[in-house]
């Protein structure tokens, strides 16, 4: 089977508060392979995707869904069930790298560095009361922090404190995310972000990407609607620091049990010290966004997605020295 005879179905949109982003996600990834010579449809996350599914009867489905369902497993349980391959990590390991509290538990255990936090659920605000969590949460914890939800990307719903007053506040702006939130602790230095692609050669780092912005805080803002943020493909460190890096997100990936692609984020603290932050089990694929950049320092963005394209389509081949994908793909 050559690649212009294969049918890919990009799922993107959905209900979450990414949609714009994700739809931007789907459109480029359809784009460069419709211009590589894929049959390509774009379906969006609603009542009518299943249906889309058992009429176009693809070869690959690649979920470009961010946040919520499309990175928590949900969207993965049900594409493992319709039975057609689909490209990134397989239902179980996406909920378990997308929850940032699990996977930095996860990793912690494993022995990598990653800041110290405490997640806290909605409902224990309203059933202790809101004021006595907070100040035990405050007792407990060294300012300054990052509060973000546990689940979701795009950096939607993260803020820092520096006393109590302004943990208080970002806590009300975090929950509007979702159900559940971390306050982990600030780490200044630098953002750098590792994509992770696992093909035929196993998995491998593309050059880390250093993020640069003016207020220091790369939030939605600095991600999508400004052209004031600065990215530096590689990052501007040392050669072995930079291997380290690239080592680090590998083990990570590793450690998750995620496949075909991810992008791993780190911060490089003044001393040098490298510190887990989050992963991201459906990167994304925007203009402006991290692994495309990446990809291209190393080679082209287009060619990549085909080759993730041929790789699930053939099944994921078992690799020379591994076992047999655990997907039952």
């Amino acid at each position: 089977m050559t690649h212009t005879t294969l049918k890919v179905l990009i799922v993107a949109g959905g209900l979450t508060h990414e949609r714009d982003v994700s739809l931007r996600s789907g459109r480029r990834v359809a784009n460069v392979l419709a211009q590589a010579g894929y049959e390509v449809r774009v379906c969006d996350a609603d009542e009518r995707l299943l249906s889309t599914i058992d009429e176009s009867a693809p070869d690959v489905i690649w979920p470009l869904v961010h946040g919520s369902i499309g990175e928590d497993g949900s969207l993965q349980a049900v594409l493992e069930q319709v039975g057609v391959p689909f490209v990134g990590s397989a239902a179980v390991q996406s909920m378990l790298a997308s929850n940032k509290p699990t996977a930095k538990s996860l990793l912690a255990a494993a022995g990598m560095a990653t800041p110290g936090w405490v997640t806290l659920p909605q409902a224990l605000f309203r059933q202790l009361g809101a004021g006595r969590v907070l100040d035990a949460v405050e007792t407990g914890i060294e300012f300054p922090v990052v509060i973000k939800p546990t689940d979701g990307g795009s950096a939607l719903g993260i803020s820092t404190a520096s006393d109590g007053a302004q943990l208080r506040a970002a806590m009300v702006d975090a929950f509007a995310y979702g159900e559940r939130v971390m306050v982990e602790q600030l780490i200044g230095g630098r953002d750098v972000a590792v994509s992770v692609v696992d093909l035929e050669d196993g998995p491998v780092a593309l050059p880390p990407v250093e993020i640069s912005t003016d207020g220091g805080r790369y939030d939605y803002e600095a991600r999508y609607t400004t052209d004031s943020t600065e990215y530096f493909v590689p990052a501007r460190l040392g050669e072995e620091a930079l291997e380290d890096l690239r080592a680090a997100a590998v083990e990570a990936h590793t450690v998750l049990g995620l496949r075909d692609v991810s992008r791993i984020d780190f911060v490089i603290d003044e001393a040098g010290a490298c510190w887990f932050i989050d992963a991201n089990v459906v990167p994304g694929m925007t203009d402006t966004s991290l692994l495309p950049q990446a990809a291209d320092a190393d080679g082209s963005f287009a060619a990549l997605c085909s080759r993730i394209v041929e790789f699930v389509a053939a099944g994921r081949p078992v690799r020379d020295g591994a076992g047999a994908d655990e997907s039952g793909e």
